[in-house]
């Protein structure tokens, strides 16, 4: 089965481009060009990706954004059309997996979206070996159903957030710079961003831990980076 894709953007030429090349690719492309229809499509059919501009008509972007995460997991790559800050890390805080700034280059979009992709379906849900599931501690990783527990209780997370964390919790105790990190979970080069990564760690901490300020799981690990503990 082929991956579909959500394509929302009110750039009616930028999305003829995407959407060639992305078919070219071999993916299935739907095209709405405003907020409200875009949130109904994306709730109403199912999309193994969304890519989302922040600047929509009728409804902006981050409404999107929050609406598809009260309801669905799929991962979610946000434009935006300004190198922003500010942008980025409220799309990335309010459950973006990934961003790129307008202008970028074709072979970078794809480059993104097959990374996202790769992330999100390359398990095989046949496959029932025991290596699909990792306990460590009160946490359990279930790959299969990419799903997450804490203390038995079902976290909901954004697809890069659960890389992120089976990353850290199949690697126990290793310690792991951003550089590190982003190879390992974006699958790129590290582009001196630490911003993504600590947003990342800090949602994540959030729904995992019990204390978010003072975390058990999640550590860090101070002028090297992050590791997983989760002995308790």
């Amino acid at each position: 089965m082929r991956n579909r894709i959500l394509l929302i953007d009110d750039d009616k030429d930028l999305c003829k481009l995407l959407k060639k090349n992305l078919q070219t690719d071999g993916y299935v492309v739907v095209v709405r060009h405003d907020g409200e229809s875009g949130l109904n499509e994306a709730l109403m059919n199912d999309y193994h990706l969304l890519v989302l501009d922040v600047m929509l008509p009728k409804i902006s972007g981050f409404d999107v954004l929050t609406n598809i995460r009260n309801k669905r997991n799929v991962p979610i790559l946000m434009l935006t059309a300004k190198d922003s800050e500010i942008d980025k890390v409220t799309g990335l805080r309010m459950g973006a997996d990934d961003y790129l700034t307008k202008p970028f280059s074709i072979n970078e979009f794809l480059a993104r979206v097959a990374s996202l992709l790769r992330r999100y379906t390359v398990l095989n849900p046949d496959d029932n070996d025991e290596n699909q599931i990792l306990n460590t501690g009160n946490v359990h990783i279930d790959l299969t159903r990419h799903e997450v527990s804490v203390n038995d209780q079902l976290i909901e997370l954004t697809a890069k957030e659960f890389d992120l964390l089976y990353f850290l919790a199949s690697n126990k105790g290793k310690v792991f710079t951003k550089k590190q990190i982003y190879r390992g979970v974006w699958e790129e080069e590290y582009a001196f961003d630490g911003n993504n990564i600590m947003v990342h760690i800090r949602r994540l901490r959030k729904k995992i831990e019990p204390d978010p300020e003072n975390p058990m799981y999640i550590l860090t690990v101070w002028g090297v980076g992050y590791k997983f503990g989760g002995d308790a």
